[in-house]
């Protein structure tokens, strides 16, 4: 069948078309990939440069007049003809280049824009998760103040248990996302650029054009790693960065999707029990049977999306595990899916969740039983007794002060550093 210029006659992942940020989706396209392997043989060629190789200043300046003056067509068609995607690229690069072409990708492997490239998205893919869950976390914090004295029914085995209160249930499912705060910091701060490492890992085609001078191959690996903005560098690799780096990164992402599960189907089991509600818009229809319906659909999209989040963490785990020796290109394919599709998920459920937090409403109906046990005979020996004894105050504990103090000792310090950000909302197109 051949190929249909009509795009409602081809896939496309609903990640993109219907969820994802614009943020999200752009940190993951191909404009931005492939500008960044530009600026990435732009940041080669003046380490290059400075340690004394011939580049002339003319060549340089081409290369940064032409970061983003990518010709997608013609490197589609460079790709078909070579199967190699990287030496696609730097043909296609060489060809508004001209007088750059020769020493654009000198000396590289094509791990130094591709791998270099997938850190460089994966710590901004972290930057734009982090403040989202600070903004989820602040809603919630919110939300717990107001209510963390209005007493209600706690469950256990989701059986009736002893009483709580809304705001010390709510502070549950801020400790798990506290939890995944730290954890997505700690992931990005633990992230290392590859650098420049030659083909098996050991800088062999750079100390070749340094003639032998270790001190410079070091330095260049140095400087590149900084214009990238990053502090840290592997010392030691493979032809790739260890892949352990992406079970990491999504093993963090999968337990955020787990804390996100769990958060929406609380809000799911507590909107059957008519105790809270989700946003739910004006003209929006609950069922195409029964319109008259509320169905909690952002907090069952979430749970949705984010078992996807979760499972994807094996795909980097398999992946990480039949590396064989110096590296293997059965990575590749499963990793250009699982990395993109881990963070466009994660965005996807933050961003619903941060608007579910925003506007989650509580409530319930009046219910006359004090009312009519006053007014039994039954208990007439204790009804002057009657409010104190069934004030639901005395059955919530320390729930109060509990609220209190982890608002005032854990959340607000945690998500101080990004009080800049915490006032953006979360725009859902669906």
């Amino acid at each position: 069948m051949a190929e249909s210029p009509d795009p409602y006659s081809s896939y496309s992942s609903p990640l993109t078309s219907r969820y994802a940020s614009t943020e999200m989706k752009y940190n993951f396209s191909p404009r931005k990939k492939f500008s960044t392997w530009r600026k990435l043989w732009l940041f080669l060629a003046k380490a290059e440069k400075d340690l004394g190789l011939e580049i002339s200043d003319e060549q340089i300046q081409e290369m940064e007049r032409n970061i983003t003056n990518i010709d997608f067509e013609l490197a589609a068609q460079e790709e078909r003809k070579r199967r190699h995607d990287v030496m696609a690229h730097v043909h296609t690069f060489g060809q508004c280049c001209p007088k750059a072409a020769p020493i654009i990708h000198l000396g590289a492997t094509s791990c130094y824009v591709g791998d270099n490239t997938d850190l460089i998205v994966i710590r901004d893919g972290l930057d734009l998760c982090l403040p989202k869950v600070a903004r989820c976390i602040q809603r919630l914090a919110k939300f717990a103040e107001e209510y963390k004295d209005l007493p209600t029914l706690g469950f256990t085995h989701f059986q009736p248990a002893q009483l709580t209160t809304v705001g010390k249930r709510s502070c549950l499912w801020i400790q798990d996302l506290l939890m995944d705060l730290r954890n997505l910091e700690r992931a990005k701060k633990d992230l290392r650029f590859r650098g420049a490492k030659g083909t098996t890992g050991t800088q062999a085609s750079f100390l070749a054009l340094f003639d032998g001078n270790h001190e410079k191959v070091e330095k260049l690996d140095a400087m590149i790693t900084a214009m990238a903005g990053f502090s840290n560098k592997f010392r030691i690799t493979g032809q790739t960065y260890s892949r352990k780096v992406d079970v990491d990164v999504l093993s963090v992402l999968g337990s955020l999707g787990a804390s996100i599960h769990k958060i929406c189907t609380d809000i799911r089991l507590l909107a059957n029990q008519k105790e809270l509600e989700e946003p739910f818009e004006v003209d929006q229809i609950g069922s195409s049977a029964m319109p008259y319906k509320r169905n909690p659909m952002r907090s069952e999209r979430c749970c949705s999306i984010a078992r996807h989040v979760m499972v994807l963490v094996a795909d980097a785990q398999q992946t990480a595990a039949v590396q064989w020796l110096e590296r293997s290109l059965d990575d590749s394919a499963n990793r250009r899916i699982s990395i993109a599709e881990a963070f466009l998920a994660a965005d996807t459920i933050l961003n619903t969740l941060q608007n579910i937090c925003a506007q989650v409403k509580t409530f319930g109906l009046e219910n006359d039983l004090v009312d009519r046990i006053k007014a039994s005979e039954y208990f007439l020996p204790i009804r002057e007794k009657l409010d104190e004894l069934l004030n639901p105050v005395t059955f919530v504990g320390r729930a109060t002060p509990q609220v209190e103090g982890f608002l005032e000792k854990e959340v607000y310090p945690a998500i101080e550093s990004y009080k800049l950000d915490l006032d953006a909302s979360a725009q859902l197109t669906l």
